[in-house]
């Protein structure tokens, strides 16, 4: 007997027999749409509340819903619908990777792309051999002994992909930008690292373990993340050739905005079929796209796309959430773990401390470290930006529960007790890291920041000026060099200062080549910021205020 035969809705919304549709998925569904408008409106109402957010609010009415119908069920089931994690990977998780990287602020990004690499890639690795030695060393004494090496290499893969969602939305863009880009960009990031990480260990040879083993697996690593990064980037230059040299938007802007759309999703699936990053693939495709696409195409379609892109994203966001509430309360899983209340509890604590080590033991000293070579003190990251780019990782999120179903079950179902109580436990580490570390997320960063926030973002703006200016001079044109007398720059200073500025600002010295490079080769190519394209029904779309107010923000 089915969940909903168990509610009695059948009866109550009974179809014809000559229907096309299921009654119980129609009825599921219909519920699930009720549950995502609930969330909503209750995330608006609470937007000032100091302890919750959308995310606690869609986990909640999960739980809520879940109790709900394992009440009416009798303890049957607390579902009411039924997937596994490729429904995740395949239709949710594309379109919120695709809009981060389409909406990302490309300046903020890549001025601390360093930073962000660091944290994204260096800690996650280090986060990762931490959460797999500790598992290693500690659940045996717990008692939990039937895990391999395998296992424990997922594992800490799957607690190194953070979610650091509820940070994100008490950070503003336009007063922490700093901390906003370092936190969303180290985000994505991470989430891509550790699934790389994870399908490289799942392809790993262990029946001989060696000092090779080692090399293969960061082999692995390399090659996943640098071809996925490129196939994203190819695609991506891919839909800005097609709009730019087609015209699309002078005959429908329907169709510039299903190309953009299906030329994403399709990098997705590409990148996955041929076994590579889909994440990484599809977060540079939607970077790519801001940077050329969006700009080739008609001015109705720009206001269409970023708005369309975002609103998916949130929907699958909310959803996710939603059903990560719900599955807690699954009592078929709690049941086959076949342990007590103790072990759920020593194995979900051990997760949270090695959790908490392993983002401590990357961030604090990463940060330090780039504090010791950062001469300006306004790029630096003082304790209470490092302790909120530490607290930031806290939290575990729908990727982690993923992945954990992705090692532990076969066919949507765990083979053994063991696995299903990986998978009891890292619900609950989702949830208390949620609920906890998420609910106090709000209140910490305001008691950690307060008036600093502004003044700090107003002191990196006034730098960077003088720095692209100072760059400005470094890179003049050869004319305007003679003109100044060829071994000086306009102030008069020596061609040697000159290049030691270029050493100590390297990040703004490729942001400055890699300009000039976009404008004289690749702008004309496949259009971008300044290309007009043709439109009937507007004279122009680079008037559009919208437009300029977000090439300032891109830029």
């Amino acid at each position: 007997m089915s969940v909903l035969e168990k509610f009695g809705l059948l009866a109550l919304f009974s179809l014809q027999s000559s229907s096309i549709f299921n009654t119980e998925t129609v009825i599921a569904i219909t519920l699930f749409m009720f549950l995502l408008c609930a969330c909503i409106v209750i995330g608006h109402l609470l937007e000032e509340n100091r302890w919750a957010n959308e995310s606690i609010t869609a986990l909640l009415l999960g739980l809520a819903s879940g109790g709900i119908v394992l009440l009416v069920t009798k303890g049957y089931s607390s579902k009411l619908l039924v997937f596994n994690e490729e429904l995740f990977f395949i239709y949710l998780l594309p379109p919120i990777i695709f809009n981060a990287g389409f909406q990302v602020k490309k300046k903020q990004f890549f001025k601390n792309f360093s930073i962000i690499l660091l944290f994204g890639v260096l800690g996650t690795v280090i986060s990762f051999c931490l959460i797999s030695l500790g598992g290693f060393l500690l659940f045996k004494k717990i008692g939990v002994t039937s895990l391999g090496v395998q296992d424990y290499l997922a594992i800490g893969a799957i607690f190194s992909a953070t979610d650091s969602v509820c940070t994100l939305q008490v950070l503003s863009q336009d007063e922490t930008p700093f901390l906003y880009s370092v936190v969303f960009g180290e985000g994505v990031v991470n989430d891509a690292t550790s699934i790389v990480l994870f399908n490289a260990v799942q392809k790993l040879d262990l029946s001989d373990i060696s000092a090779m083993t080692a090399l293969s697996l960061l082999g692995t690593f390399l090659y996943l993340f640098f071809t996925s990064t490129i196939l994203g980037v190819v695609v991506g230059l891919l839909s800005a050739y097609i709009i730019k040299t087609l015209y699309i938007g002078r005959h429908s802007t329907d169709r510039e905005i299903a190309i953009m759309m299906l030329l994403a999703y399709m990098s997705y699936l590409i990148a996955e079929l041929i076994s590579l990053s889909g994440i990484l693939t599809v977060f540079f495709c939607g970077i790519v796209m801001s940077h050329y696409t969006w700009h080739n195409i008609s001015e109705s379609s720009r206001l269409t796309t970023k708005h369309a892109f975002a609103t998916i994203s949130f929907i699958a966001e909310t959803f996710i959430f939603l059903y990560v509430g719900m599955d807690a309360l699954d009592i078929d899983k709690w049941k086959k773990s076949e342990a007590s209340a103790g072990t759920i509890l020593a194995v979900s604590s051990t997760f949270l401390a090695l959790v908490l080590i392993g983002r401590a033991a990357f961030v604090f000293p990463l940060a330090n470290l780039l504090n010791y070579m950062t001469k300006k003190e306004a790029q630096k990251m003082g304790w209470n930006r490092q302790f909120i780019a530490w607290w930031a990782g806290l939290m575990r999120g729908a990727v982690t529960v993923a992945l954990s179903y992705n090692e532990f079950t076969d066919s949507g179902d765990s083979s053994t007790s063991v696995h299903s109580l990986m998978i009891t436990c890292t619900i609950v580490v989702v949830l208390f890291s949620t609920f906890v570390f998420g609910g106090v997320t709000k209140p910490l960063v305001d008691a950690l920041l307060g008036r600093h926030a502004r003044q700090g973002a107003s002191d990196v703006s006034a730098t960077d000026i003088a720095s692209l200016e100072d760059l400005r001079i470094l890179f003049m044109e050869n004319g305007d060099q003679r003109e100044n007398g060829g071994g000086d720059d306009t102030n008069g200073r020596p061609r040697g200062g000159s290049f030691r500025l270029m050493m100590r600002h390297p990040t703004w010295t490729a942001h400055h080549i890699w300009r000039k490079f976009d404008d004289k080769f690749m702008r004309p190519v496949f259009g971008g910021r300044g290309f007009v394209p043709y439109e009937p029904s507007s004279p122009t779309g680079a008037a559009d205020p919208s437009h300029e107010h977000y090439e300032s923000e891109e830029q």
